[in-house]
């Protein structure tokens, strides 16, 4: 007997439809393979598609299940903010619940509601190491004068490890593009599977661009799981206001056309409470997905 799964496509970190992220959330609670989520995802060819299931956990609303086209993953930000809003839309969770939490390979992840806005608390961050400037310009297909001096380029990691490499300007963000050759190469050295993020300073906090090639994606247009590494980076290098309170945002997927503002607030001085990643959804799609028995 064919199998009906029924889902909803959303646009995330942003409040217009067709800008943002775009998100698959499978939400009728059905247990599948691993084996198969993964197809359903390279299917839909997204960032990332999110399969809701019953939770493990009595403190989670729901275990999120979040796969790329190439991989499952522990954590990923836009998942969780575009799988509350259905979860809320769907029943999952009461519309007047505003704090909850999803499970997922880290752990619990708790989300909060405020207003059009969706907030979750990034987990613990991780600083793995310094990367060579020459090697994450060559990444990049930069100059190395075209890093700003002084500001080494680092590994950290909320679930899934980044490179941050912060540039002159928005210009140079966009010229950027992806060696393979030189990724390749960077990864070796690292010795472990990352991605890049390529930003510069603004007034407002940041402009960015992301590149996993490793979970094949090309180019992201919105990465909240690096959005709070991104935070605590520009914080502990003097990109940004340290102070408890602060917030700034993340302008991400312009140069690809799929504008994405990602909002963050930080929680004691240097984040040491905590650092809030959040965002708008935008629903597109409500559809079904029919499989053979």
């Amino acid at each position: 007997m064919p199998l009906t799964l029924r889902y909803r496509v959303v646009d995330v970190f942003t409040e217009t439809p067709l800008e943002g992220n775009p998100l698959a959330v499978f939400y009728e609670g059905i247990q599948l393979e691993a084996s198969l989520m993964q197809r359903i995802a390279r299917e839909l060819n997204l960032s990332e598609t999110a399969f809701l299931i019953p939770a493990t956990r009595s403190d989670c609303a729901a275990r999120a299940r979040i796969f790329t086209p190439a991989r499952e993953l522990r954590f990923a930000g836009h998942p969780t903010i575009g799988s509350a809003y259905v979860a809320r839309q769907n029943g999952i969770v009461p519309r007047d619940v505003k704090s909850f939490a999803f499970e997922e390979g880290v752990g619990a992840v708790p989300i909060r509601v405020e207003g059009e806005r969706i907030w979750l608390a990034t987990p613990s961050i991780e600083r793995v190491g310094e990367c060579d400037r020459a090697a994450c310009a060559r990444v990049l297909d930069l100059r190395e004068w075209d890093l700003l001096a002084d500001v080494p380029p680092q590994v950290y990691s909320a679930g899934n490890p980044h490179v941050y490499v912060a540039v002159t300007d928005r210009e140079t963000v966009d010229r950027a593009s992806l060696d393979t050759a030189a990724f390749a190469a960077l990864e070796e050295a690292v010795g472990e599977s990352i991605a890049v993020f390529v930003f510069t300073p603004t007034s407002e906090g940041a402009y960015s661009r992301m590149f996993a090639p490793e979970l094949g994606v090309v180019e992201d247009p919105a990465t909240g799981s690096a959005t709070g590494p991104l935070a605590l980076y520009m914080m502990e290098h003097g990109l940004c206001n340290t102070d408890d309170g602060t917030t700034f945002v993340s302008e991400q997927g312009t140069k690809m056309g799929r504008r994405s503002l990602l909002y963050v607030r930080v929680r004691g001085e240097r984040g040491r409470e905590g650092i809030e990643v959040g965002g708008g959804v935008a629903p597109i799609i409500e559809a079904a997905m029919t499989l053979p028995g």
